[in-house]
């Protein structure tokens, strides 16, 4: 995979032409930012800034962004910063703005052929397709025991996206003796070559057991099934070795921003 053709082509796939990822979600390219904004319980943020973004004018994205989310009476908005982008030291100038780095997480896509589709569980688990309310509470309760945050967000914005727009999500939640050990989540976005891994997460008795490359080779058949030719991921530093051995390779590292006008839960996307 050529890496810096692939980052080329995510960041203005992905970042520059992003696409709505809820109801009454609006994406707007102003100024030199992409930001999506929708309702408190959605994802808003800034997802690109301009590659020749100059100090001076990232000083005025960051007050505009800050205006425009505070003023919609959001407690929390994120900017998704990508170590390529410019200026070099935005990060800084977020901080100084009252922003909070969150741990940083590395971007590693991989091509859909060259990645494993059999799907391997261990004895008495099997998987279940999340398409209703039902699954939803599966999934948010798998979710909760994998890394310990609430899964408020990720109800609501999973029963969203299953009511206006399903052939855009795959969810699954792995299942043993009825309880719900594993989940994740793909999200596709027509248009584009690439689908997104989301929410990969075990339940610690159940780690080490092959269950996160199940659900990875899961998704990848879907993926292939419907067409796209990269899989992306978020990757943290626990999920990271297992995907590079996989076949994902690193092309940047993404660091979320989170400007908080009250103490919060986060919002970063798991």
């Amino acid at each position: 995979m050529e890496t810096w053709s692939t980052l080329t082509l995510f960041d203005r796939e992905m970042r520059e032409h992003a696409r709505p990822d809820g109801p009454g979600v609006r994406v707007e390219r102003v100024g030199d930012v992409v930001r999506r904004t929708g309702a408190a319980d959605d994802w808003n943020g800034v997802v690109w800034t301009a590659p020749d973004l100059t100090p001076v004018r990232a000083e005025a994205e960051i007050a505009a962004q800050v205006e425009h989310y505070t003023a919609l009476g959001h407690d929390t908005f994120e900017w998704k910063l990508y170590a390529h982008d410019s200026p070099t030291d935005l990060g800084e100038r977020l901080t100084a703005a009252g922003f909070e780095a969150e741990p940083p997480e590395t971007l590693l896509v991989a091509p859909v052929a060259d990645l494993p589709r059999d799907v391997a569980l261990p004895a008495g688990v099997r998987l279940r397709t999340v398409t209703d309310r039902t699954g939803v509470e599966l999934m948010v309760r798998a979710h909760e025991l994998a890394f310990g945050t609430d899964g408020s967000r990720l109800r609501h914005q999973t029963l969203a996206r299953l009511d206006s727009a399903p052939d855009t999500l795959v969810a699954v939640v792995a299942l043993a003796d009825g309880e719900p050990v594993s989940s994740a989540r793909m999200e596709l976005h027509p248009g584009t070559g690439f689908a997104g891994l989301w929410g990969g997460g075990t339940a610690a008795p159940w780690r080490g057991r092959g269950i996160y490359r199940a659900l990875i080779a899961h998704r990848a058949r879907i993926a292939a099934e419907r067409g796209y030719r990269h899989l992306q991921v978020d990757a943290t530093d626990q999920s990271a070795p297992i995907l590079r051995r996989l076949g994902f390779t690193a092309l940047s590292t993404t660091t979320p921003y989170v400007y908080r006008t009250t103490p919060q839960v986060l919002t970063r996307r798991h």
